[in-house]
């Protein structure tokens, strides 16, 4: 790998890996931009883990969010337009041994790439998927994305977005064998921190919507959320985001949420009683497609010798 240290060539040698280990290329985000803090908990979450970073991998579509791999020192998939997932699920059907990460954008994730973010969910293949969602196109240059606001201005919509937005949080609760959906904001790193960290702990497919500020074209979009955290509601539960009493503390508005309860979750995903952060919902026994990948049965060549065995009983060769 390009990269690693010379030291760590002799297995022997217990490597320990400091938080300059994952630090890639200088992030060339705005400034002021929420990617920065969702890169920052990222590399933590690596050190704190002890990653290897040849065993890490970030792979990306196309958007602000999606230059994500070239800022963390790992392996880095860099792909096509909305197309990070099938490209992930593929990764970690091949190589499961790979801790696999995914950073997609909201024009990314919910327009183009939203039949290969239904059926990821539905695949429920272990990894860890990270939905920035600032409401707009920022690297083409402010278009209305599929989750601004109606009425919000954009060089595509200069009278206002006509359309309600999709609800990313709602649409993947209402996808089969979802696993684990969960929303945090940029501004508040001890939560950010402590939802990707449960979000990687999972054993499939864990969806984190993070609410994160675009100073560029949408320089007020959150800001009475930051001035006003009443405005935000904490979920908490014994089995939801582990957050200290200190974090607790800056949100007076919380609701005890258990996240195997489905209904609730949906629920939850449409309040109106604040911006609902945390654990929406987790089904840790849901079936994982790359259980099955990793054992052959859904490989190609698996399913042609199937049907060889089935020929040669039916004519009983």
């Amino acid at each position: 790998m390009y990269g690693l240290k010379t030291d760590w060539i002799d297995e022997s040698i217990p490597r320990y890996y400091t938080f300059e280990d994952y630090e890639g290329a200088t992030a060339r985000w705005c400034s002021g931009c929420g990617d920065h803090g969702v890169l920052t908990a990222v590399q933590r979450l690596c050190r704190d883990e002890q990653l290897p970073p040849e065993k890490t991998v970030f792979v990306s579509g196309i958007g602000c969010a999606s230059r994500f791999p070239h800022y963390v020192k790992a392996y880095g998939f860099h792909g096509l337009h909305g197309r990070a997932l099938p490209v992930a699920c593929g990764v970690r059907a091949r190589r499961p041994d790979l801790h696999v990460f995914v950073a997609t954008g909201d024009g990314d994730c919910c327009s183009i790439g939203t039949a290969h973010w239904i059926h990821a969910i539905r695949y429920n293949m272990k990894m860890v998927v990270m939905l920035l969602d600032n409401n707009v196109y920022g690297l083409t240059k402010n278009q209305t994305s599929p989750t601004s606001k109606k009425g919000s201005s954009s060089n595509t919509h200069p009278g206002g977005s006509l359309l309600d937005p999709i609800n990313p949080i709602q649409a993947s609760l209402g996808i089969a064998n979802a696993s684990f959906i969960a929303q945090t904001v940029d501004w508040n790193p001890a939560h950010l921190f402590a939802t990707l960290a449960a979000a990687h702990r999972h054993p499939g497919f864990a969806f984190v919507r993070i609410l994160q500020r675009c100073p560029h074209f949408k320089s007020g979009l959150f800001e009475s959320m930051m001035n006003d955290p009443s405005q935000v509601l904490l979920m908490t539960h014994p089995d939801g985001i582990e957050v200290d009493a200190a974090v607790k503390k800056q949100f007076e508005n919380q609701r005890e949420h258990d996240p195997s309860d489905l209904a609730e979750a949906r629920a939850l995903a449409d309040s109106q009683d604040g911006t609902p952060i945390g654990l929406f919902y987790r089904n840790d026994s849901a079936d994982r497609y790359d259980a099955f990948t990793v054992e052959g049965i859904a490989t190609s060549r698996d399913t042609k010798l199937r049907a060889l065995e089935t020929q040669l009983d039916r004519y009983q060769i």
